[in-house]
């Protein structure tokens, strides 16, 4: 197999895992062998694709793989009755596969199977951190070690947590929908937590080698903006949407052309995408309409736009960004919080008073292994003129981070603090 198409096979499943195992979900009510299917399809586009090429359309490809496999497993379990109706349809759909996009063949009163994917995995049968970790899996296409770096765990636990997962929802014959009415709020806020995450990781990828992953970014909006349209009177949900949109304004502004990153105090304004920082300012108005308490996501949106206001990196209001972190502490107390309200209150006081800040942090034993945490105290030590001390600190944020080009940028820090 060329190194070409080995790219290409694991371009395409990236892209398109989660829409296969969605679309496959709604065929056999099974998580789990929906995901079995997916994989069996991977596996045989390994083995045709170097000798035939890979097809002009590599996602209906590996649906029109998977759906074959489902069906014959349905009419090994005699099931092929019961899902008569349905798989005629879905045969249908096949015909046109090659010319149609997956999503088009979809019509629900949602319109998308990610969607009813989402709810599904974040079913309260499930404690949340599983409810998390397997739709990071599944709608993601994460592997158990990028998980476990998001949820700042370890790789074994995050394996055990997926597997029980895919059982319980098996056992309790969870179904593939989107529930209604008090059912779709008593799950809205566990589904907007996993779709940040999985914002978050295009945004700033945990481990590989790119520093953002787009496509990411862009499933995680999509499903935000239709979840605003269902919840219309939520403003968390508009606050998320407001989140992910601004964040997403700087992508192109985040790495240089040569695919290294770029800080956000370094980059060039010119670059961000002021379309989506117009539709996230808009989507905040809408939240703050709605005339209830700001909650975590509607407070990062306004600590976001902070800098979106912003026409240089000198203009930024950082003691309005210290005090919304104040706020967002107040209802979300969590030492990552802290660090980043460290930051604000070192470009706003001065790096003294965020080092002080972030030294507290040093006892939490969630921050162990937490590369940012160094990275930050690197920072402020720099600014201070401690060098060898900033040194130690970014060569140990760039043994913690499991990101190539972040580990290359935190290695370039470091060396640039030698006397």
């Amino acid at each position: 197999m060329t190194a070409e198409i080995q790219h290409t096979i694991d371009a395409v499943w990236r892209m398109e895992s989660a829409k296969l195992i969605a679309g496959l979900t709604r065929i056999v009510g099974d998580i789990g062998m929906a995901e079995d299917f997916a994989q069996d399809a991977l596996v045989a586009a390994l083995d045709r694709w170097p000798a035939s090429g890979v097809p002009d359309n590599p996602a209906a490809w590996l649906m029109g793989t998977a759906k074959h496999r489902a069906i014959d497993h349905l009419r090994r379990s005699k099931m092929l009755e019961r899902k008569h109706e349905e798989i005629g349809r879905e045969l249908a759909d096949w015909q046109d596969a090659a010319a149609t996009d997956i999503d088009e063949a979809i019509d629900d009163h949602v319109g998308d199977d990610l969607l009813r994917l989402i709810f599904t995995t974040c079913h309260p049968v499930l404690s949340t951190d599983a409810r998390a970790a397997l739709t990071l899996r599944l709608l993601g296409g994460l592997t158990s070690a990028e998980i476990a770096r998001a949820f700042l765990s370890t790789e074994p636990t995050i394996q055990q947590r997926i597997v029980r997962a895919k059982k319980t929802l098996a056992d309790a014959k969870v179904p593939f929908e989107v529930p209604r009415g008090s059912d779709l709020d008593a799950r809205l806020a566990s589904v907007l937590e996993v779709i940040y995450l999985v914002f978050n990781e295009g945004y700033s990828a945990t481990s590989g080698d790119d520093w953002v992953r787009p496509n990411l970014c862009e499933d995680a909006m999509r499903l935000g903006r239709v979840l605003a349209e269902l919840q219309p009177r939520e403003p968390e949900v508009h606050g998320l949407v407001a989140l992910m949109e601004i964040q997403a304004s700087r992508l192109r502004a985040r790495t240089d052309a040569a695919g290294k990153p770029v800080l956000l105090l370094e980059q060039d304004r010119g670059r961000w995408d002021h379309v989506l920082i117009r539709r996230g300012l808009t989507a905040i108005a809408r939240a703050r309409s709605l005339g209830q308490e700001p909650g975590p996501y509607l407070l990062q949106a306004e600590i976001a736009a902070c800098h979106a206001r912003a026409g240089t990196a000198s203009e930024t209001d950082w003691a309005r960004i210290a005090g919304l972190y104040g706020e967002l502490a107040q209802i979300m107390p969590t030492p990552v919080v802290e660090l980043n309200r460290a930051v604000a209150i070192g470009m706003a006081n001065g790096p003294a008073a965020g080092l002080a800040l972030a030294d507290r942090l040093l006892s939490e034993k969630s921050m162990a292994r937490y590369h940012l945490l160094p990275s930050v105290r690197g920072d402020f030590l720099a600014k201070l003129g401690r060098n060898d001390e900033a040194r130690a600190e970014f060569l140990r944020a760039a043994e913690l981070t499991q990101n190539a080009r972040e580990r290359e940028m935190l290695l370039e820090r470091a060396a640039g603090q030698a006397n």
